[in-house]
């Protein structure tokens, strides 16, 4: 692929983000054929986080080669899936996205909420089509859950895809020992005072992997009447 006839900067095009890029996926967009690019390093340290040596993880692929791959899957793939890691933390994304929009692909953003600012520019100048949001904790729980203190970076962030007409989805990982239900119910109470209507995917622990940190297993079908609280449907991912 000729980076130029993309209008790359050969500065933005050299930098290793990409920790490694998943050619195919039916699962991780709505409907779509699927690539997933998988950005190195996180501004979170989740305990429950089975993605470690993204997280802690140097970048093995640049930009260019993340668009060269991708050049070799026009007219195959609908989308690109920016996943990680956390993807919003890098510098150059916006140019990045505008060259892959270029190229004819969807665009999904998987993101912990935790850079507003760079989000409202890319809805501002429609660089994204879908946005998964991850809601890791109530407001009591997010420092110690997620070692951070950006509880109100990912709530302005829900606030900015409520307003923009953009589809995008909620979704939090179930751990028995670090959620409880009443913590669930206050998190799905916050979704809906701030008029969330859309699903809520509560996505099950993956017990006997490497994590963050040692957990024990997570207890299977321990929240038992959540849906029956709530006037947001709850759906539970695998």
């Amino acid at each position: 692929m000729n980076t130029n006839n993309e209008n790359i900067s050969k500065n933005f095009a050299a930098h290793k983000v990409l920790y490694s890029i998943s050619p195919f996926t039916l699962l991780d967009y709505p409907d779509k054929t699927a690539a997933i690019l998988w950005f190195a390093g996180c501004n979170m340290r989740c305990a429950y986080c089975y993605n470690p040596e993204i997280v802690y993880g140097k970048g093995k692929q640049s930009y260019a080669e993340a668009l060269c791959f991708l050049d070799t899957r026009r007219g195959l793939l609908d989308a690109v899936v920016l996943s990680g890691g956390e993807c919003s933390i890098h510098k150059h994304l916006p140019e990045f996205i505008t060259t892959i929009k270029r190229m004819g692909f969807l665009v999904k953003m998987d993101t912990n909420g935790s850079k507003p600012g760079l989000l409202r520019y890319l809805l501002q100048n429609r660089l994204l089509d879908y946005v998964a949001l991850d809601f890791k904790a109530p407001k009591n729980k997010f420092n110690s859950i997620t070692g951070s203190k950006l509880y109100f970076y990912f709530l302005e962030s829900l606030r900015l895809l409520l307003s923009s007409g953009i589809k995008f989805e909620v979704r939090s990982t179930i751990h028995s020992d670090l959620l409880n239900q009443y913590d669930f119910e206050s998190m799905l109470q916050l979704l809906e005072t701030e008029g969330y209507t859309g699903a809520y995917y509560l996505q099950n622990f993956r017990n006997g992997v490497d994590t963050l940190l040692n957990l024990r297993e997570s207890e299977s079908n321990y929240l038992t009447d959540i849906n029956k609280k709530s006037d947001i449907k709850v759906l539970f991912r695998q």
